[in-house]
């Protein structure tokens, strides 16, 4: 047990660690079980959507429906990721060296959603969700504004779906353009607290996540901003950002572990169990569905992001949490193009259910993923890889 705490203890102090500095592959793991999650949400989210556009239903997600909360614990697991890799590093490593491995990391990946996107986008004869075509060159205008992260204006001609999407041909960039401002706050700010002003920061955010949620600022009676840059989700999206973050950052810091068997089973089913309690109405100001989310994010999340730092994987855990890492973030990024078109279908089809559609929703989730392995595999590994020799030649 001593040898293994000094482990971890020397892994933190090193200075020298670079690309070299292992890596917890559990919480690698646990971003491609989230992300899994993620790809299932939205498949019944796309029942939900169908029935608001028809008139069928309240619209009301009744299988996992808090699993857009997955994202903010992608948040707090990045914010975790980052100290740890980069905390001690500052000393040999330029602000400027940090932004190009970030955008080596996450960029490659965003310019393929993007134009997977436009191609879904293309399938469907450029229809919006009014019935309407959208002009090509407003198309191909929305595609380079995404591939340079520039979000759309709702209302905006090049807003080409019409339903105020931050990023109307891969929907979820939202949170990769909340990403980046992250990252950036961090290179600039974060990283120079010190634990005790970073404790106070991050509570303090806790209290503007609380006030905002908890009392429905939004009126969306959930933790689900961000994706569109209207005011209240601009706003929102950067405090449901910053609060877990933040708090990954602090983790990391005052991170004391201890060996954990099963670590990563029983996060797993954690989160499974999360996502899939139902909604929770509410009466009077107070969102309670938002309170349930908020208690996951503030207090569960951290829990298990400890957990799943404190966890060993060896054999074929641990074979299958680098799988699952490595397939998180091109799956996330993928998999909503093909949403778009599901969507289309389930509306056109008045399907509302698992039932009716299990063969195709099926083949949406295995399409999703060997989309996501082959983007992987021929295109975000090799080009992130050329891009390091080219942009990091000087790197520590």
């Amino acid at each position: 047990m001593k040898r293994y705490i000094q482990m971890q203890k020397n892994t933190f102090s090193s200075a020298n660690f670079a690309d070299t500095k292992p890596h917890y592959e559990l919480l690698d793991g646990l971003r491609g079980v989230a992300a899994i999650l993620v790809l299932f949400y939205h498949i019944f989210e796309g029942f939900s959507f169908a029935e608001v556009t028809n008139g069928a239903g309240d619209g009301i997600i009744r299988t996992l429906n808090h699993g857009h909360i997955a994202v903010d614990f992608f948040f707090i697991l990045s914010g975790f990721v980052i100290s740890y890799a980069y905390d001690d590093r500052w000393k040999k490593m330029s602000t400027w060296q940090f932004f190009k491995r970030r955008l080596i990391r996450l960029h490659p990946m965003l310019i393929m959603g993007a134009i997977i996107g436009f191609l879904a986008f293309a399938f469907v004869g450029f229809e919006r969700w009014d019935g309407t075509t959208a002009p090509t060159g407003w198309v191909m205008t929305a595609l380079l504004l995404t591939m340079f992260m520039i979000p759309a204006v709702p209302g905006l001609p090049y807003e080409v779906r019409g339903n105020g999407e931050m990023f109307p041909l891969n929907g979820p960039g939202w949170s990769l353009f909340f990403e980046y401002i992250g990252n950036i706050l961090y290179a600039l700010f974060m990283r120079r607290m010190s634990t005790r002003i970073l404790t106070t920061f991050t509570i303090l955010l806790g209290i503007a996540h609380a006030w905002f949620f908890i009392g429905n600022v939004s009126g969306y009676d959930m933790i689900g901003v961000g994706w569109t840059i209207d005011e209240v989700n601009f706003w929102g999206g950067l405090v449901r950002m910053l609060f877990p973050f933040s708090m990954g950052i602090l983790i990391a810091r005052t991170f004391k572990p201890r060996k954990v068997k099963g670590a990563f089973w029983i996060c797993s089913v954690t989160l499974v169990v999360l996502f899939s309690v139902p909604y929770i109405a509410s009466s009077g100001a107070i969102s309670l569905n938002s309170l349930y989310e908020f208690i996951c994010i503030a207090f569960i999340f951290p829990m298990l992001v400890w957990l799943g730092a404190c966890g060993t994987a060896s054999g074929t855990t641990g074979k299958m949490n680098r799988v699952l890492g490595e397939l998180s973030y091109p799956l996330y990024i993928v998999h909503y193009p093909i949403m778009y078109i599901f969507y289309a279908w389930l509306i056109k089809n008045n399907i509302y259910t698992l039932d009716n559609c299990l063969g195709v929703s099926a083949l949406v989730i295995v399409s999703s993923i060997a989309l996501a392995f082959l983007c992987l595999k021929l295109y975000d590994e090799p080009v992130r890889r050329w891009l390091t020799r080219k942009l990091m030649k000087n790197r520590q």
